[in-house]
C-alpha cells in the first residue's frame, strides 16, 4: 500500500493522513479449496512486500486479509467485495479496512479504501490495487 505522493514515510508526532494508491502483482504461495495465499511486491505511494489470504466465499463474494510491509513497519486489514468470473480471469472489487499496524505504522487505521483486482485462473496469480486514505 502507498503513502502520500512525495512522502518519505510516517514520523513520530502528530497523526497524519497518507494517500494510498498502490498495486501489487502476487503469486500463489499455497491454496486450499477456494482459499488462495499470495505474496509479492507492491509499487506506488508506499510499496513494500505484500501477503494476502483471499477466500472465495461464494460464487459472487470474496473476503481477504492483507498485510503490507513498507519500509519502517507494516499494516494489516480486512477486505470484502464482489467476485465475477469471465472466462480464464476472475475479478473482485470492494472495500478494505486497515485495522492494525506495527513500527512506524503502529497507529494506522482507515476504512472504505478501494480494493480491487484480478485472478488468472490458470495459475492463481493475483493483481490487486488499493487506494484511499489512512491515518497514522
Amino acid at each position: 500500500m502507498p503513502a502520500a505522493a512525495g512522502a518519505s514515510g510516517p514520523t513520530a508526532g502528530a497523526a497524519r493522513t497518507i494517500s494510498l494508491n498502490d498495486s501489487a502483482h502476487l503469486h500463489k504461495t499455497s491454496s486450499h479449496g477456494f482459499n488462495l495465499y499470495e505474496a509479492g511486491q507492491a509499487t506506488g505511494s508506499l510499496g513494500g512486500s505484500v501477503s494476502m489470504h483471499l477466500d472465495v466465499v461464494s460464487t459472487n463474494r470474496v473476503t481477504a486479509q492483507l498485510t503490507v510491509s513498507p519500509h519502517g513497519g507494516s499494516m494489516s486489514g480486512n477486505a470484502s467485495g464482489s467476485y465475477h468470473v469471465n472466462g480464464g480471469t476472475a475479478s473482485f472489487s470492494g472495500t478494505l479496512t486497515i485495522n492494525s499496524g506495527s513500527g512506524s505504522y503502529a497507529h494506522a487505521h482507515g476504512s472504505g479504501l478501494s480494493f480491487s483486482g484480478t485472478i488468472q485462473r490458470s495459475n492463481d496469480a493475483v493483481t490487486v490495487h488499493v487506494s484511499g486514505h489512512i491515518s497514522t
